[in-house]
């Protein structure tokens, strides 16, 4: 059992730093993801040898793989808390609602706006560069000014210049906003 329990955290383990690492490398941040690689293939190693050594036994393969399965899940939940990088999010809303565009800049956020034609009618766009663990802040801030946007993320690979909410006084945009009437 004690065999069993190793090769599940080492797969864990190595499946998550892993993960990690092209996590890095999307984000260009080579220099980690180089530091993270070594180590991967150390604990890699040790997971595979302990595996080869026992191939005449299916439950040590299969717990190699279960490992596997909950390595990904590991190092998605660790990159979720993580949140590196930028997102872009695009807000859709109805002409006269551009109030939503003055308070997310009281809250912080650098928002550029512009008019845009829908099928139907006019629509004011608006879109804000901000820190991806701000996102969900973000969306719950606009939803609750209005509940019935269209709002779109996005991830850019490279931006320059502009205004950002690292360089705002106030990280937390905690003050909550009631609905507009």
């Amino acid at each position: 059992m004690k065999i069993l329990l190793t090769i599940l955290g080492i797969q864990i383990v190595f499946v998550s730093l892993f993960t990690m690492r092209m996590i890095f490398t999307l984000k260009n941040r080579t220099y980690l993801a180089s530091l993270i690689s070594m180590v991967e293939v150390f604990v890699y190693v040790l997971g595979l040898n302990l595996v080869l050594k026992s191939l005449d036994n299916p439950a040590h393969l299969a717990v190699y793989c279960v490992g596997y399965a909950l390595g990904i899940l590991v190092g998605s939940k660790i990159e979720e808390k993580m949140a590196l990088g930028h997102v872009v999010v695009q807000i859709i809303a109805q002409r006269e609602d551009i109030h939503i565009a003055d308070t997310l800049r009281q809250s912080g956020y650098g928002v550029t706006t512009w008019y845009a034609e829908g099928r139907d009618t006019s629509r004011l766009v608006m879109e804000v560069l901000t820190k991806r663990k701000y996102e969900s802040r973000l969306f719950k801030l606009v939803e609750t000014l209005n509940s019935n946007i269209l709002i779109i993320s996005q991830e850019p690979r490279n931006f320059r210049g502009g205004f950002r909410v690292s360089s705002t006084k106030d990280h937390s945009f905690a003050a909550p906003v009631k609905k507009a009437a």
